[in-house]
Parts: C-alpha cells; structure tokens; sequence
C-alpha cells in the first residue's frame, strides 16, 4: 500500500530519433486511455484467473464483476443505485476487541511517531525494506520529519499506527498505518482511512504477515465506526478505481543519467541533454511567493472550488489545508501567486519531498524528489506555474521533479519536458464500490 511507486524516465521527452524502439515518442503517445486500457489488460489476462485469497475475502470489487459497456440504459440506471459500500456498517460493538493472532514470536506494538526513539525505528525499517523500483536500483528514504506530516494529521489515531516487533529483542520488524481523511466520493463525503507505510521486512516475507496486519488495522478503523478506507499499491489487485502513470522532469538530467534514473536520449550529448532541461534563475509570475499561514482560508476556497470537478478527491477545512500545506522545511513546498494590486490569492502550487537511497552506486547516495501535490490555477495558466515550481525545486537542489497524470497534470506534463516513467500507481477504495472506472483526468486525490 505504498503511497508512491518508483519508477524511471524512459528516454528523452525530445528526442529527435521517434523511430527508435522504445523511445519517448511511442510511450508520449500513452495517455490516459491506454492505461487504463493497459491495466485492464493486465487484470483480464494475469488476475482473473490468479487467486487472491486474502482480497477474495474482503469487501472490495472483485475481478469479473464489473458489467459489460454495452448494457441498455435500464441496466445502467441499476448498476447507479449499487454504487457506495458493498458491506453496510455494522455496529461497534460487533467488532472483535481482541488483536487477530501473530505467528509465534511476535507481538503488536502501538508507534508514536513522536517518541525520537519509535520513530527512527519506523524510519529504520522503511528505509531498508519498504519500496524498490523493479531493478532494485532506488528505494524510497522518508525522513522521520516526513512521516511525522504523514502519520499526525488532525485527528488522527495513534492506535492506527501498528507494529509488529520480535519477542525476544522486541526489534520492530513490520508497521501500516491509517490516518483519517474525509474524502468525497461524487456527492457523498465519507470519513475514511488512508492506509499507508505497509511494511515486511524482507526476512519475515514468508510468514504472511501482511495480511495480518491489513486486518488488524481495519478492525482498529472499525472501532472508530469508521467503515471505508482509500489506498493505493503498485502492485494490481481486485480492483482499482483507477491506474495512474508517473511522468518525470529531470533537474539534474547529468545525476539522473549517472545512476541508471534516466538514459540519454538517442542522438543526443550530455551538454545537448543539460541545456535542454535548464532552467531560468528566477520565477516569472509576479507576486509568486511562499505560501504563508495568514493563507490558510484562501488556499481552502481555491481548492474547495478546484477540487469540486473530480470524482474522487479530499474534503479539506481549514484545519487540513494549515497542517498539510504550510512548508515544513525538506517535508512540503508551497506557494502562492499573491495578485500585485488586489492582493488577491489567485493560483496555488505544492510539492512534498520524498528522497530515494540510490542503490549500489559509487559516487552517489542520494536522489532528492520533488513530488507534485495540488495545484490551483485561476488567473496564471497552469503551465506558467508549474514551470515557477520546477524552477523554485531546481533552486533547492532536487534533482528530479514528478507528477502523475491525474486531475488536470496532463496539460502540462509533455509542454514542460516530463518524460513517462515505467511504475504505475493502483488506486483503490475498500468497503466502496464504483459504477464505472475512472479516468486519472477523474482523480483529485494525491496520497503520500
């Protein structure tokens, strides 16, 4: 259930070489319809007849249960009035009170991620064991500060976030967490769960502890009478809502190519590729600046209106918009175009940092990302805020900035020389089913 999925550019979003296999200019070509095409592909050819055995038992759509497109309108009209939870809430008290059972050994534990202590435990265990791109050449490295942001949202639960540790040495050998977020699905805004940083160490990959602990934090959520949860996987399962690619805008472009991120694009230099991707000194917008505290309620009413045309997407107050917006050094970057004369909040942009471990590399560690997260763009074009981002990221020394394709991402990604990756990104909906798949364009909701 990671909230990111790591992937890399294939090529050089202009390239001058379409001919060559594999290059830009046949993956460019993929939009939103062919991943979803592609992930019906994959789920019509691989896991209809793959056993799920765990999903199977859950209240989620399966595979095979979604209608034919072709149905006459009255059957539409009776798939319409299915759509919501396919299990309805039962009663709190129905609720087992008990853990489920570990393996011999082991024992639940509680994270308070804000005990110095628990929390380089969590950040330990993530950083040696949680998501790999498929060649094992990057693993994601959250910082304590990051998942302190993620794990402490209004509201939240300390008893969502769950460990499993050894008996013995009582070292902390597997965590998820839920956080609470009320997210608005069409018309109805549910408080859900977000489930996140599930996480086996590698070691212990065999005792199928994640299923465990995907059931024992569903039962805590229950607890709280709270019934549906959101969260995403790179992996596809029965089923997603809707399936997501990852685009890239190299900052470093020379770093990137250097650690096997990206490749150099066919008839292309070194220097050829730097001056491509370079970027000016200075933001173009005028009054574009950090976003301030003072903010909060204009930044509430941008996205409220922003995020109103999406099918999915997070129901924020004021509360929500200051913790999970307002920079945070090295964890969240936003901004704000502040209109000269009016003093007017007019556009609004946001990315969070989310650094990778670079794998078997000599001269290199590190690779610091930036992460798109809501943008707002009213009165300054899309493209012309999101290229002061990627100019204010270059500044602050990241070395690759990236974007999925979802909400309106996709006006601006091939303009601004994002390249797509290879990872795509499953999102899903537990105790909720949908009448239709989404396209990414449908989405409005950026999980961590």
């Amino acid at each position: 259930m990671a909230g990111a999925e790591s992937s890399h550019i294939n090529g050089n979003p202009n390239s001058d070489d379409s001919s060559t296999p594999g290059d830009n200019e046949s993956l460019m070509q993929m939009g939103s319809k062919s991943v979803e095409e592609l992930a019906k592909t994959l789920q019509k050819s691989m896991n209809l007849d793959k056993k799920h055995a765990f999903w199977e038992t859950q209240p989620v759509e399966q595979f095979g249960e979604d209608q034919d497109e072709d149905e006459d309108e009255e059957e539409d009209e009776e798939e319409d009035e299915e759509e919501g939870p396919i299990d309805h809430p039962h009663d709190v008290s129905e609720i087992r009170t008990q853990p489920y059972t570990l393996p011999d050994h082991y024992e639940w534990c509680t994270c308070d991620v804000s005990s110095d202590e628990t929390a380089a435990e969590i950040y330990s265990l993530l950083s040696t064991n949680y998501v790999e791109d498929d060649e094992n050449m990057f693993r994601f490295n959250y910082s304590k500060e990051f998942l302190r942001w993620a794990l402490q949202p209004p509201g939240y639960f300390t008893s969502w976030h769950i460990g499993v540790r050894g008996q013995a040495n009582k070292k902390l050998v597997a965590f998820i967490s839920g956080v609470p977020a009320r997210i608005r699905v069409r018309d109805r805004t549910i408080l859900m769960a977000e489930i996140n940083f599930l996480c086996v160490h590698k070691k212990l990959r065999s005792k199928r502890l994640a299923p465990v602990l995907i059931k024992e934090v569903t039962r805590r959520v229950h607890l709280e009478n709270i019934w549906q949860a959101v969260y995403t996987a790179g992996v596809v399962l029965p089923t997603p809502i809707v399936t997501c690619q990852y685009w890239h805008r190299s900052l470093n472009p020379k770093k990137l190519i250097d650690v096997g991120f990206s490749r150099l694009g066919a008839r292309m230099t070194m220097s050829r590729t730097i001056k491509l991707y370079r970027l000016p000194d200075n933001t173009v917008t005028p009054g574009f600046r950090q976003m301030e505290r003072h903010d909060v309620p204009a930044i509430r009413r941008l996205l409220q209106a922003y995020l109103a045309q999406f099918v999915v997407a997070p129901d924020f107050s004021d509360k929500d918009v200051e913790y999970w917006l307002l920079p945070i050094e090295n964890v969240i970057s936003s901004y704000v175009v502040e209109d000269p004369e009016s003093r007017e909040i007019t556009d609004f942009c946001s990315f969070y940092t989310l650094p990778s471990t670079i794998l078997g590399n000599k001269n290199h560690t590190d690779l610091k990302a930036a992460y798109s997260y809501y943008n707002v763009a009213t009165k300054t074009p899309l493209l012309q805020l999101m290229n002061d981002a990627l100019i204010v990221a270059k500044r602050e020394k990241y070395d690759v900035f990236n974007a999925l394709d979802i909400m309106h991402n996709q006006s601006f990604l091939k303009d601004l020389k994002f390249g797509p990756g290879d990872g795509h990104l499953h999102y899903y909906l537990y105790n909720y089913r949908l009448n239709a798949a989404m396209k990414p364009s449908a989405l409005g909701l950026v999980l961590l």
